[in-house]
């Protein structure tokens, strides 16, 4: 598959090096992936790490509070219209005000998860690299991070897309506003603007659907977008999940979801049909100094917003030497083809909120195939009794 300190309840910065810091399980990132995957952890009786001892598990991340990816959305992107959204195992989100900003009530709701389970993660902390302490299959992991190194019989990599948005190259320069989807913050920059939208997924939709109410759009797709007016079945969701999988086992480049299933209905896409702005034009063939051209033709623009996707983020795995001749990670299930120590979470066929619950489960069953349960393995976890972890309320912005 292509996949371009310690304190339980929480986070906290200024964990001391230690390369004592021994673990069973080392979860990079606290996405709903990684939360997920450390909820199945506790449920299958790892301990949480607790300074000076040996064994457990820790959650490591980048971030400095809870949220992953959806702290850093845009503010206009509200409850109502983000594309789906997937309890995490054994906590329901309360059903929110549609009008809330996403970039507040998830982080939220992630937050009180980590409490509720009593999850260890350690952030800020940013992981450098991951190597394998001797040629032996079954050596130790060395985690480096740049606040001192950790040690783990097994790793899950939940580290995400949004830290690598992608940019495709194009031919000529344009002197305008360009950005990427990770960089847009919503409409109001663009009032009275004509705006280029690039790509095909809801990220564009989004994007179009607010963009078109304050100025003038103009969509670009690399092929014809794919929109469907009735519900993903059941079997065509597992047909779908089939073939981006079927890459993931080959080691190529993984190809998303949405890229499989088109565009299914929204909020965003019906406000952006009635904005008259899902007229779709080809790819251009280059940039220009006041827009883009095909061939003899030109389109003057005052930006260019790109909504062509991310890479998955780990390029801290390059020491393991993973990457198969297609390019790409190669995955049997979620577990790395080439070392079964390795579990990758949240890509790919897993990159939804429901597939990354999925996924969390899974790489748990196959760490404890791998590693053998804890020696007094516990029910699942959760609160004390009669204790309530609230989320945090949030008003409309």
């Amino acid at each position: 598959m292509t996949v371009y300190g310690a304190t339980t309840s929480g986070a906290t910065s200024g964990v001391a090096s230690d390369a004592g810091r021994r673990v069973d399980v080392l979860v990079i990132g606290a996405g709903q992936a990684g939360l997920s995957a450390a909820y199945h952890l506790r449920r299958r009786g790892f301990a949480p790490y607790r300074a000076g001892s040996d064994g457990g598990f820790v959650v490591l991340d980048a971030d400095r509070a809870p949220g992953g990816a959806w702290a850093h959305r845009a503010p206009s992107l509200r409850m109502a219209t983000v594309h789906g959204f997937h309890d995490l195992p054994d906590f329901e989100l309360p059903e929110p005000d549609p009008q809330a900003p996403a970039r507040t009530v998830v982080p939220g709701y992630f937050a009180a998860y980590e409490a509720k389970h009593a999850l260890p993660v350690v952030r800020p902390v940013k992981v450098l690299a991951v190597r394998s302490a001797s040629a032996r299959p079954d050596a130790r992991l060395l985690v480096t991070t740049d606040s001192g190194t950790w040690s783990a019989r097994a790793l899950i990599n939940a580290t995400g897309t949004w830290t690598r948005p992608f940019l495709p190259h194009y031919p000529g320069r344009f002197a305008g506003r360009q950005l990427h989807y990770a960089a847009y913050r919503g409409p109001e920059e663009f009032t009275g603007k004509r705006v280029l939208v690039v790509g095909g997924g809801a990220s564009a939709i989004q994007v179009l659907s607010e963009v078109a109410a304050v100025g003038e759009t103009v969509w670009v797709t690399r092929t014809p977008p794919v929109l469907h007016d009735g519900p993903f079945t059941p079997e065509y969701g597992r047909a779908v999940v089939a073939k981006v999988e079927e890459r993931v086992r080959r080691g190529l480049p993984v190809r998303s979801v949405v890229s499989v299933t088109g565009l299914g209905p929204s909020v965003a896409l019906r406000r952006a049909e009635e904005l008259g702005a899902l007229h779709r034009r080809p790819m251009f063939d280059r940039l220009t100094e006041h827009g883009v051209a095909w061939g003899d033709q030109e389109l003057a623009v005052d930006a260019i917003v790109w909504a062509t996707g991310f890479r998955p983020e780990v390029g801290h795995l390059a020491p393991l030497g993973l990457r198969s001749p297609g390019g790409g990670i190669a995955l049997t299930g979620t577990r790395a083809t080439a070392d079964p120590r390795v579990h990758l979470v949240g890509y790919g066929p897993s990159a939804s909120t429901v597939g990354a619950n999925r996924a969390g489960r899974a790489a748990v069953n196959e760490i404890v195939a791998l590693l053998g349960a804890p020696a007094g393995a516990e029910g699942a976890p959760g609160a004390p009794a009669g204790a309530a972890v609230p989320v945090p309320a949030v008003a409309p912005g």
